[in-house]
């Protein structure tokens, strides 16, 4: 019995020695091995299963924001919130299953090399694999913190190309609006705000986006929650997107922060003309855009059936009144082409109120619009001035009063003096950059005692009561422009009033020997140009031939006899109103038509001598009578040769008497047609002043629409799939780097284990 325990001491201890000596450091650093290389298996099977799918579900879920709160209905850009949370997720779930295979381990190796009697020889087995699974926790340590240094790494990276993206393209926004003067209003009333950054619309679900701008939710792309694309800077598409106002909530026009928005009101107390005026503003300037090889439209069909009923009712001498004194503006969206691309592009705002909404401080503050430009448009009727009304004769005033002219009690001075201290809270202090000044109903007007000198702007309005207007108006705006404006309407003087008003580059219209005229005032619509054919057609009586028969005749423009009362507003008998001397006069012009296209300004010069041809007129009817007849059968014989069509305007400024049996014609036009539901284009072909070959102005989206494609709800964005995959690229490349560094120095040791 002592020789069996002690054979089993000795035996004990030749294993003891030779497994201490051999077997340990072998089983010891194959464990380690072993353990290291399944921790970081562990650590690819949970990267892979978190990293690599496409789909929105999985290991790591990613969900977008949500509308509430200051979060718009997006998926935050990776970097700055999936990414911590994937990694966070690929560690709870790496290292729970380390510890708890490690524990399967030892739990396995004690069960079959302890529970017997052989454990007393076994020992140095079990104790070197509980050593190697021990020690594995080091090179895993290096391993996790390797893996966790290039995750870092690669994130930083990417925020930093982030971040330098952000820069040059917040950049690129600022440089460009500043450049084009980008100006962004709310047109809407009970709001005008000025705008920053409107709201946007996805093109696919209809979420709206308050932030889509380069910030953390992406640099060049958001993506929404239905997983379409959108572009966050204007330079990058975004002004193909519909754009709402952040404060009201109601649509903004099309191009908004790529075109500047040009806020233009129309000041005038009551029956002034305001809406007529614009009505001829819009039509000329559309016909200066159209010269200039531009294109224009209006922003929403609403405008365009307004406007055609304007003119409608314009040809019939009454237009409605304005009611409201915080109207809606009228957009009108226009692009020039050519290098100075742009500088032509705009969007106008044009602000007709009522007139009563200028007869109180109140209603004046109301309109917070006048805030925002830097051109203003102020008309004025000079039948409102109280010299004026002072100055009229009993005779005068019946002619008025038939004409259907309201004298206003509203002194323009006192209107102009409201929306002065309103301007002068601004922060320049409502200096305007442009401003134009309009008097309207100058056809009546030179046909009194009082008003006979009324080409002469500015210098009349110091005779009647508007000096110091005048005086201030030339301290505190850039650039002051006249305009008397009277019926049938001079378009080229009011589109080149308009243009310069609104800052378009539209080049100078040539005079009739093909040269351009000079510009004393380095604009595009000088006073002084502006002023005289105004003059000269209004006051004129011997010689109307000018302006009788315009070419836009047809198209409802002013020069259609119809439309000469239409200043006032609103009393249709004032059309029928033409003096003797207009309707008899153009015979004595076509008798000799080179004394009106020869010496343009010889009406001024003698008013005498046109005087004289009037009352000679007079004296002989039966000459004016004598060609309406032929007149009409050339007018009605026009459409059978469109040569005839294309030549009228110049037949019709040599013969007026031609353009008075027009208005006919007109009236049998399908001008209707613009009132129905597809507002068609086209007019009939009558061959009167070669207006038919214009095109009616329309709504027009000047943009080309974001489209985008559909977006996927089920998988993540673009920019998740590329960060993931190079995340999990990245660790399998320092993963094996790990590995190979184990194995080197695993060798040494294995060497030192092994005998001999």
């Amino acid at each position: 019995m002592p020789f069996v325990a002690v054979f089993v001491i000795a035996l004990w201890c030749v294993c003891m020695y030779f497994g201490f000596l051999y077997g340990f450091p072998v089983l010891c650093a194959i464990t380690l091995v072993a353990a290291t290389l399944i921790g970081v298996g562990h650590y690819f099977a949970r990267a892979g299963r978190v990293l690599l799918p496409t789909t929105v579900g999985g290991a790591s879920p990613s969900t977008p924001g949500t509308a509430e709160g200051n979060r718009d209905p997006a998926y935050r850009h990776y970097l700055f919130n999936q990414a911590s949370q994937d990694w966070w997720r690929i560690l709870r779930s790496v290292i729970p299953a380390i510890g708890q295979n490690a524990k399967a381990t030892v739990s396995t190796v004690t069960r079959w090399l302890m529970s017997n009697v052989q454990g007393f020889f076994l020992l140095p087995v079990w104790l070197a694999v509980v050593a190697g699974l021990a020690l594995a926790t080091i090179p895993l340590a290096v391993a996790g913190a390797a893996l966790t240094s290039a995750y870092a790494l690669v994130v930083l990276a990417g925020m930093l190309v982030w971040l330098l993206l952000l820069a040059l393209l917040l950049s690129v926004e600022q440089v460009f609006m500043r450049a084009r003067r980008i100006l962004q209003t709310c047109p809407h009333p009970q709001c005008y705000a000025r705008i920053d950054l409107p709201e946007y619309a996805c093109p696919a679900c209809g979420e709206r986006h308050r932030h889509l701008t380069p910030n953390l939710d992406g640099a060049f792309r958001h993506v929404c929650r239905c997983g379409t694309r959108l572009p966050t800077a204007i330079v990058l598409g975004r002004f193909r997107l519909q754009a709402y106002c952040p404060e009201c909530g109601r649509a903004l026009p099309h191009r908004i922060g790529r075109a500047r928005i040009e806020p233009l009101p129309f000041v005038g107390g009551p029956d002034a003309g305001k809406t007529t005026f614009m009505v001829l503003a819009i039509n000329a300037l559309h016909g200066v855009v159209k010269a200039a090889k531009g294109r224009a439209g209006f922003v929403v069909q609403g405008d365009e059936m307004a406007f055609a009923r304007f003119r409608q009712e314009l040809r019939l001498g009454k237009v409605s009144k304005t009611t409201t004194s915080a109207p809606s503006a009228t957009m009108v969206d226009i692009t020039l082409p050519g290098s100075r691309t742009r500088s032509g592009n705009r969007i106008l705002y044009l602000f007709d109120p009522s007139g009563e909404g200028f007869t109180g401080s109140t209603q004046v503050e109301a309109m917070s619009y006048l805030a925002h430009g830097e051109a203003m448009l102020i008309v004025v009727d000079p039948f409102a001035l109280p010299l004026v009304q002072q100055n009229l004769s009993a005779a005068e005033r019946q002619t008025l009063d038939r004409a259907g002219v309201v004298l206003s009690p509203e002194d323009p001075s006192d209107t102009f003096q409201r929306v002065r201290n309103e301007l002068a809270a601004r922060a320049d202090g409502g200096r305007q950059k442009r401003v134009a000044v309009v008097v309207t109903k100058a056809d009546l007007l030179r046909r009194t005692s009082v008003g006979r000198d009324a080409e002469r702007l500015p210098g009349w309005f110091d005779q009647v009561g508007l000096g110091n207007m005048i005086r201030d108006l030339a301290k505190t705006a850039g650039e002051v422009r006249y305009l008397a404006s009277g019926l049938p309407a001079d378009e080229a003087a009011i589109g080149r009033l308009l243009a310069w008003l609104t800052d378009l580059p539209v080049p100078a219209p040539p005079t009739p020997n093909g040269s351009t005229p000079a510009n004393p005032n380095g604009g595009s619509a000088p006073t002084d140009h502006d002023q005289t054919p105004t003059a000269k057609r209004s006051d004129t009586k011997a010689s109307p031939s000018d302006t009788t028969a315009k070419p836009s005749d047809a198209t409802g423009n002013p020069g259609d006899p119809q439309w000469r009362s239409a200043d006032t507003q609103d009393n249709p008998d004032a059309a029928r109103r033409t003096p003797d001397s207009t309707r008899q006069t153009p015979n004595d012009a076509q008798e000799n038509p080179n004394s009106t296209h020869d010496k343009p300004n010889s009406p001024q010069e003698d008013p005498n001598n046109s005087r004289d041809k009037s009352n000679d007129a007079r004296e002989n009817p039966n000459n004016a009578n004598e060609k309406p007849d032929n007149t009409r059968d050339k007018s009605n014989s026009a459409p059978k040769s469109p040569n005839n069509a294309s030549e009228s305007p110049n037949d019709a400024r040599e013969r007026p008497d031609n353009a008075r049996e027009r208005p006919d014609d007109a009236r049998e036009r399908p001008d209707d047609a613009r009132e129905r539901s597809d507002h068609a284009r086209d007019r009939s072909n009558d061959g009167t002043a070669g207006g038919s070959d214009e095109a009616d102005l329309t709504t027009a989206d000047l943009r080309r629409p974001w489209a985008p494609r559909g977006g996927d709800t089920s998988h993540v964005p673009l920019n998740y799939r590329l960060f993931r995959w190079s995340l999990f690229g990245t660790s399998a490349l320092v993963g094996a780097a790990v590995m190979i560094l184990l194995a080197l120095r695993a060798l040494p040791l294995l060497n030192l284990a092994l005998p001999g």
